[in-house]
């Protein structure tokens, strides 16, 4: 027997040997290896794991952990560059003081037995976020923009009964991974070319893909590659003709200056909602939003659940709570349309909290912001020796492509030496768009002050030197 199974331990439950051995006796079995006796022994590894010694205190548990963390080096601790997906953006202080709250944040994935609020706030939330969108019905985050974009993409596949959908080439490698993932079987995705010389959607490939048996054309707007889609009028008309849906993977945080997928002519829009609140962290912090007009074709393919107000039978008093319960896979199981989780409600609420403090004028001032300090970012960088900015005709909001190609220098080895010298450089676009070389996609925004600009561009083209 394993010595684990012998002792008593604080943080696992039923290890007092005399409540095992009731257990055992209960379902009839002489040991814990009688409840595997159905796998073969060939299969079996007929040893303890090779793990270290147990923690025997929560002293030392506290110790472990915090050594392993410690490894770590915060994107706040250096001068960051990184985005590629989650971004480097001022988190106002009640965004964490909110849903820092008890009511908020211990409940079973933001989600009480009673309300406390939290049906309020998320449809205060999905009101700034339609507002922000331009479209009337916005969902309780999915887990990720990236789960929104696939659950986008099968609910247009649902509402036209076709089997095809498009999304750029110059998609997230991630994205793109969790995308084929979630929609197959029930959907083939296909990618549209993009324009070497632009990065922007290449219409002619458009054209040549565009058919009979495409739901739905994916538009990212920015691109991954931070340029803004200019041609989206014509992308919208060639899908529209195809009968073909249109779906607008945005970023929230630059909607103060972009025009949202419905004033294009997308049916739905999708993206996640990190940029409004969230800081960068470990895998958390994202949250998925998917909005459409108040069209009942559309309300009743979304698996997620939805918020509205109704009065009640007080004059002048509002309830707040899901509308059409009955589509989720909470109402109906294995029925519904698609596996909805209930991981992100938090993030709804932070976001509302941002929205809510900023308004209107100020996420105006934050896009604005933004694109102003990336194309000085790109100003700097082509002034360096040997660095290329490949799309700088373009415009560009928060990221953009630097071409490391002339300097005979790989990615990995600059962003080494930028390393030492306290600073992260951008994410390796040589690793999943090979078409770019050697080259980085830099992210910048409003936390990126002129000095900081400077001082990457100097840094670099003392690296380069």
């Amino acid at each position: 027997m394993h010595d684990g199974e012998k002792r008593i331990h604080p943080y696992l439950p039923n290890t007092v040997p005399a409540v095992r051995e009731a257990m055992l006796r209960e379902i009839g079995a002489a040991t814990v290896d009688d409840l595997y006796a159905e796998i073969p022994a060939s299969l079996r590894l007929g040893r303890p794991l090779d793990l270290p010694a147990p923690l025997d205190s929560e002293a030392e548990l506290v110790r472990h952990v915090e050594g392993l963390l410690n490894q770590n080096t915060s994107t706040r601790e250096v001068l960051s560059f990184l985005g590629a997906g989650c971004y480097p953006h001022h988190v106002p202080a009640v965004c964490d003081e909110i849903n820092g709250r008890a009511e908020f944040l211990t409940a079973y994935a933001g989600t009480p037995y009673e309300d406390h609020g939290r049906f309020q706030a998320l449809f205060e939330y999905a009101s700034m976020m339609g507002e922000l969108l331009e479209m009337d019905v916005v969902n309780v985050p999915t887990y990720d923009g990236f789960q929104a974009a696939a659950t986008a993409l099968r609910m247009a596949g649902r509402i036209t009964g076709r089997p095809r959908v498009l999304v750029p080439a110059s998609m997230s490698r991630d994205k793109r991974s969790r995308i084929l993932d979630y929609v197959r079987p029930d959907l083939v995705v296909d990618e549209v070319a993009v324009d070497r010389a632009t990065s922007l959607l290449n219409l002619d490939a458009l054209r040549a893909t565009l058919d009979g048996q495409v739901a739905a054309i994916l538009v990212e707007n920015p691109t991954y590659l931070g340029a803004v889609e200019t041609q989206v009028p014509e992308i919208v008309r060639l899908a529209h003709a195809a009968g073909s849906l249109v779906i607008g993977d945005v970023d929230p945080s630059t909607l103060g200056v972009l025009a949202p997928p419905a004033a294009w002519g997308a049916e739905i829009a999708c993206g996640d909602i990190q940029p409004l609140g969230m800081h960068q962290q470990f895998g958390g912090g994202h949250g998925g939003f998917i909005a459409t007009r108040d069209d009942p074709r559309f309300v009743a393919e979304y698996p997620s659940r939805l918020f509205g107000i109704a009065p009640t039978a007080v004059a002048g008093e509002y309830g707040f709570g899901d509308v059409a319960y009955e589509r989720t896979s909470f109402a109906v199981r294995e029925e519904g349309k698609e596996w909805v989780g209930t991981a992100a409600s938090l993030w709804g609420i932070t976001a509302g909290v941002y929205l809510a403090l900023m308004g209107p004028q100020g996420m105006h001032e934050l896009g604005e912001t933004m694109m102003a300090r990336t194309r000085y970012a790109m100003t700097r960088l082509a002034e360096v020796p040997g660095v290329r900015i490949p799309f700088a005709a373009q415009h560009h909001v928060k990221e953009f492509v630097v071409d490391l190609a002339a300097t005979g220098r790989t990615v990995e080895a600059v962003s080494t030496a930028l390393r030492e010298r306290g600073i992260f450089f951008g994410a390796h676009l040589s690793r999943e768009q090979p078409w770019l070389g050697q080259s980085a996609l830099v992210c910048v925004t409003e936390v990126h002050a002129q000095a900081d600009i400077d001082r990457l561009a100097a840094s670099l083209a003392e690296v380069l030197a």
